[in-house]
């Protein structure tokens, strides 16, 4: 299996970006977007000035516990620069989310609660609510990523997006938006069931 048969075969289609669009990016936006690949992970990621975003991140079902993940992980943190991704709501029938949750806390990662992101999957058609995490080397306020991840979402997600899907993801004011009176609750430590 190729990298992006991994990655397609582990995370929902709603989420995936086209094999063109990643290899384009990759070709296209190689100062920004990287992809780190070994026997047993896979890590898409770009690389900003002030920050880094995981878009993608697999470690095989065989060598988890390995430390695998982790050492990813310090990886981009020795970057010293915030590091900001995306991840499902809990869903409590689904293991491997809330194995993730328990992942990201471990490593240090914030829930940004006032952060609502919601985009249309073009592949399927379906509103796709996503949670932001972050882990920041100084107390990086929410609204700083908040920022960071509209740059994002224009300079990779929606990069050439109508040559790829042949229509355009949402603007950003439509997907991002910041609210201090947003009401939801911490997704790390909702992963403690009663």
């Amino acid at each position: 299996m190729n990298w992006y048969e991994k990655l397609n075969k582990y995370f929902p289609v709603e989420e995936m970006k086209s094999k063109e669009h990643m290899e384009t990016l990759l070709k296209e936006k190689g100062d920004v977007y990287h992809k780190d690949e070994g026997p047993h992970h896979v890590l898409m990621y770009a690389e900003f000035d002030t920050f880094l975003f995981i878009d993608y991140v697999w470690v095989s079902s065989q060598s988890r516990g390995q430390g695998i993940g982790h050492k990813l992980m310090e990886q981009l943190k020795n970057r010293n620069k915030p590091i900001i991704l995306e991840v499902e709501p809990v869903d409590y029938d689904d293991t491997d989310s809330e194995k993730r949750l328990h992942f990201y806390k471990r490593e240090g990662f914030n829930h940004a609660q006032y952060i609502d992101y919601n985009r249309r999957s073009l592949a399927t058609n379906e509103q796709t609510p996503m949670e932001i995490l972050y882990w920041s080397p100084s107390e990086e306020p929410e609204e700083a990523i908040y920022d960071k991840m509209k740059q994002m979402y224009e300079t990779i997600h929606t990069y050439k997006d109508e040559i790829f899907y042949g229509e355009a993801y949402e603007p950003v004011e439509e997907v991002l938006s910041y609210d201090v009176n947003r009401s939801t609750n911490d997704i790390l430590n909702l992963t403690e069931r009663a």
